[in-house]
C-alpha cells in the first residue's frame, strides 16, 4: 500500500511539474537543499562532535596487528616500556588507542617499515568509471598501512571530494583552496607541504579536495600556452619532493576521467592500482583507460621526451558479488586480459561494506561490529590481504631504489 501512494504521489508532482520549465535558479535551490540533507546526513553520523573518533583496540586485537600472541602483550604491559591502554568504563577489558596501537606496531614490525635512506612510495588509485570502488580503496589502503606502522599521506585530487568526506570533512563546507592541490596547480607555491593537514586517524596526513578542482582542468593547459617551457604533467611529482622523506606512503585519488589532474596523478607515481568489479560494463571501460592512457604516454614521450616507468601495476577485483554468476565469465576476461597484475584476492561486496559507506566510513574504522562476525570477518579479511600484498610491492620498490642508488 505504502508503494502504492509513492507512486501517485511521484505521478502527481509529475503531472503538476510538466508544464513548467526548470530554471538555473531551480537547480541552485537543488543544490542547497542537497547540500544541507548531506550535513544533516553527516551530523547524525558523526554526533555530537561532528567528528569522526578512531577505532579502539582489544588486547587480541593489538597482539594480531603486531603478530605476536596476547602473553607477549601481557609481558610487555608488565614491563611498562610500551602503552599500557586503560580499562573500558566497565573495567572489563583493557582497550589501546590507535596512537597507542601504532606505537606497538612499529616496535613490532620495525623491519618491515622504510629502510634508512628510502624514500615515500607514491600509489595512485585510478580507473574512468566512477562506482568501482576507488575512493574506498585509496581510504582502506591508507588506514591498513597506518595499522602496519607506516606513515601515510592522503592526497584527494578528485573535485567532488568523496575521499575528504570519509575523513569526515565537508568538502565545500570546510575545505579552503589553500587546503588542497590547487596552490601547486597555479603556481603559488612549489611545495605539497602548505596544504598537508592532519586527520582524526593518527599516522595519516590528508591534502585534502573541493569543487575548486575543477579550475585545475583550465589552468593547467592555460599555464602551458603561455610557457612552452612549463610542464603540466610534472606538477605535483614536484610538489611531492619536499615531503617524500616525512612519509613512507602517499596515495592518491584521482578524478574519473582522464583528466590534467589525474595525468598528474600518474606521472607522480611509482605504482598503479586499479579497481575493477567483474562487470561487462567496468571491464569495456578499462580497456579504454588503458588506451587513453597508453595514447598520452606515447604521445608524452615522442613530443616531451617524458620517460616514466612504473614499479608495479595492480588491478584489484572489487564489489564482487558472489551471487551474480555472470561475474565468473567477465572475470575469466580480466584473467586473461590482465594475467599477473591481478591481484590474487577480491573485494566481495558485503552487507558490512555497504553500511559502512553509508556512515561515512569502513572496515577500518569500526571497533566492535554489531552484525555478523563472520560477515566482517570476510570484508576485513578481504582488505587485510590486499594491505598485505600492496606492502610486499611498497618493500621491494624500497629495495630497489636503493639498489639502483648504489
Amino acid at each position: 500500500m505504502d508503494t502504492v501512494k509513492t507512486f501517485l504521489k511521484y505521478m502527481i508532482a509529475q503531472t503538476l511539474s510538466g508544464s513548467q520549465k526548470i530554471e538555473i535558479s531551480d537547480i541552485v535551490d537543488q543544490a542547497e537543499r542537497a547540500a544541507q540533507m548531506v550535513n544533516q546526513i553527516r551530523s547524525r553520523m558523526l554526533a555530537p562532535n561532528a567528528e569522526k573518533s578512531p577505532p579502539v583496540f582489544s588486547l587480541t586485537q593489538l597482539a594480531n596487528l603486531c603478530g605476536i600472541d596476547k602473553g607477549q602483550v601481557s609481558y610487555r604491559i608488565g614491563k611498562g616500556d610500551l602503552p599500557t591502554g586503560q580499562l573500558n568504563e566497565k573495567g572489563s577489558r583493557r582497550e589501546f588507542s590507535l596512537s597507542e596501537a601504532r606505537t606497538w606496531v612499529r616496535h613490532y614490525r620495525a623491519s618491515h617499515l622504510r629502510p634508512e635512506g628510502g624514500r615515500a612510495v607514491t600509489l595512485a588509485i585510478g580507473n574512468f568509471k566512477g562506482g568501482v570502488s576507488k575512493t574506498t580503496t585509496s581510504m582502506v589502503l591508507a588506514q591498513g598501512m597506518s595499522l602496519r606502522g607506516h606513515r601515510v599521506l592522503v592526497i584527494d585530487a578528485d573535485p567532488q571530494g568523496s575521499l575528504t568526506t570519509l575523513f569526515g570533512i565537508m568538502p565545500d563546507a570546510e575545505v579552503t583552496e589553500q587546503q588542497t592541490i590547487a596552490p601547486l596547480v597555479y603556481g603559488e607555491t612549489s611545495s605539497i607541504r602548505p596544504s598537508i593537514q592532519s586527520t582524526y586517524w593518527d599516522g595519516i596526513d590528508l591534502v585534502a579536495a573541493s569543487s575548486t578542482l575543477f579550475s585545475a582542468e583550465f589552468v593547467l593547459p592555460s599555464r602551458q600556452m603561455k610557457d612552452p617551457e612549463f610542464q603540466f604533467w610534472d606538477v605535483l611529482n614536484l610538489g611531492l619532493e619536499d615531503v617524500r622523506d616525512e612519509y613512507d606512503v602517499i596515495i592518491i585519488d584521482t578524478p574519473p576521467a582522464l583528466s590534467y589532474v589525474t595525468i598528474n596523478a600518474f606521472m607522480a607515481a611509482d605504482g598503479l592500482i586499479v579497481p575493477l568489479p567483474p562487470n561487462a560494463l567496468d571491464f569495456a571501460s578499462s580497456a579504454q583507460f588503458w588506451s587513453l592512457f597508453s595514447d598520452l604516454a606515447s604521445n608524452l614521450v615522442e613530443s616531451a621526451g617524458v620517460v616514466k616507468s612504473f614499479d608495479f601495476i595492480h588491478v584489484l577485483l572489487a564489489r564482487v558479488d558472489s551471487a551474480d554468476v555472470a561475474s565468473d565469465v567477465v572475470r575469466s576476461w580480466i584473467t586473461a586480459t590482465y594475467a599477473e597484475k591481478v591481484l590474487p584476492v577480491e573485494i566481495p561486496k558485503t552487507a558490512v561494506t555497504s553500511s559502512s559507506s553509508a556512515e561515512f566510513a569502513t572496515v577500518y574504522d569500526i571497533s566492535r561490529y554489531d552484525g555478523s562476525m563472520k560477515t566482517y570477518s570476510r570484508a576485513r579479511d578481504a582488505y587485510d590481504r590486499v594491505n598485505d600484498l600492496v606492502e610486499v610491492s611498497i618493500k621491494n620498490c624500497w629495495a630497489r631504489h636503493l639498489t639502483e642508488e648504489v
